[in-house]
């Protein structure tokens, strides 16, 4: 899995942005970052209708974020370039194009496992992204990252179901806060 050149580029304009104070404009993230004019353009616009940068023309124009630093995380920024994160198809809703919906027993853990993968990019603020110092992952960031995938795990995850596959003693009692799911005897 690996993300497009794209969001890459829409992650460092962002970084690049939360270390101005006030309007910075698309030229000079551009200058700064080594994104071309035109992709940095392109980007600030979609940046700025996901809500993420505001735009103010004028001679002190340019964009700003639109919110604290902080309150600005990794997941919102590649969403706002690539769209909603889905591991596969089938975690979309509404979508059912896959051959292999009917007979798929991994298609109920796939939004199990989008979810964590949600929850760690959303776990990463801009703040921390912008830092000088380099990214090392906190206990603090950890368990937020943590109780974000037990919330989403505590709405989406059907306990007690069995599963044909299983013996008939095993049954899914729910997920823990890292994602596996814990058993119980029935």
């Amino acid at each position: 899995m690996r993300l497009s050149s794209l969001a890459d580029y829409a992650v460092v304009m962002m970084t690049a942005a939360a270390r101005h104070d006030g309007a910075v404009s698309a030229a000079s993230l551009a200058g700064e970052t080594g994104v071309p004019l035109a992709t940095a353009q392109k980007l600030s616009g979609r940046l700025a209708a996901a809500g993420l940068l505001v735009s103010a023309r004028g001679q002190n124009g340019g964009f700003r974020l639109a919110r604290p630093q902080a309150a600005i995380n990794l997941a919102e920024i590649i969403e706002a370039v690539e769209g909603p994160i889905a591991m596969t198809a089938c975690v979309d809703d509404g979508r059912h194009d896959c051959a292999l919906e009917g007979n798929c027993r991994v298609q109920p853990h796939w939004s199990v496992v989008n979810g964590v993968v949600r929850g760690a990019l959303a776990g990463i603020s801009l703040a921390t992204l912008a830092s000088q110092l380099p990214f090392v992952p906190s206990e603090v960031e950890g368990r937020e990252a943590g109780e974000a995938f037990a919330a989403h795990a505590s709405t989406s995850a059907r306990k007690a179901e069995v599963y044909p596959e299983r013996l008939p003693s095993q049954a899914v009692e729910g997920l823990g806060t890292n994602g596996v799911l814990v058993e119980r005897a029935v």
